[in-house]
């Protein structure tokens, strides 16, 4: 994955609010999440769609760890 396309990436978890995250299944939440990337990058083709859809679900228990951080962090 190209490095701006991680930095956006990263941009999105943090501005995704945790209730998105936490409430979806990991299927829908890489889909989700590879699509608010390729809405964003137009120039962006289907192996590097792939290749974002396939980092998506090596990161989902990150993401979701994340996400309850956030989230336990709201309550204190």
């Amino acid at each position: 994955m190209q490095p701006f396309l991680l930095r956006q990436f990263w941009q999105l978890i943090e501005e995704t609010q945790t209730s998105r995250i936490l409430g979806m299944d990991d299927t829908s939440l890489a889909k989700w999440l590879t699509h608010e990337l390729i809405e964003h990058n137009i120039s962006i083709d289907r192996t590097e769609a792939s290749a974002i859809n396939s980092y998506i679900r090596q990161k989902t228990p990150l993401i979701r760890d994340l996400a309850y951080q956030r989230s336990a962090g709201s309550f204190s």
